[in-house]
């Protein structure tokens, strides 16, 4: 279900996806609301599960892993059996940094970072030592113009 979102919610929501660490006081003197009203808005929020979790977001570069893969997966397997195999395959891989299963020409596509090509042929070999595809494929970024957590609204 869709909780409808007034303007004020929308900057409480702007404001804690920029910086989660701000306190109440400062998010309620941002938004003109008393201390109380922003607190009761954002445990509303939390409680609604628009807002998830509050976390930290790392440097992959500066933790040793700058190399982000897109890996691409067609299976000829649809069964519910391989399909959970899959997904445990994929929780077992923390390179693995998102995971969509896909409609179109592609099953499934995931999002892994790595540190080098090196450390990506050892996924590579973990993960089809896991599960069965008819094609994997990669494609190497290159640049980053755009990453992002911030959801539009």
């Amino acid at each position: 279900m869709k909780h409808e979102l007034d303007t004020i919610d929308q900057r409480i929501l702007a404001i804690l996806q920029t910086d989660a660490t701000q306190s109440v006081d400062a998010i309620s003197d941002q938004v003109a609301l008393s201390r109380n009203a922003c607190w009761r808005r954002i445990k509303a929020m939390e409680a609604n599960g628009i807002i998830r979790a509050r976390v930290a977001l790392l440097d992959p570069i500066k933790i040793g892993c700058p190399l982000t893969v897109l890996v691409l997966i067609r299976t000829d397997h649809h069964s519910d059996s391989w399909r959970k195999d899959f997904a445990a395959a994929i929780a077992a891989l923390p390179e693995i940094t998102s995971a969509q299963r896909m409609t179109g020409d592609l099953d499934y596509v995931l999002k892994v970072r790595l540190a080098d090509v090196v450390a990506y042929d050892l996924f590579y070999k973990r993960l089809t030592s896991r599960i069965s595809v008819s094609d994997i494929s990669a494609s190497f970024v290159m640049e980053d113009i755009k990453d992002t957590t911030a959801l539009p609204f």
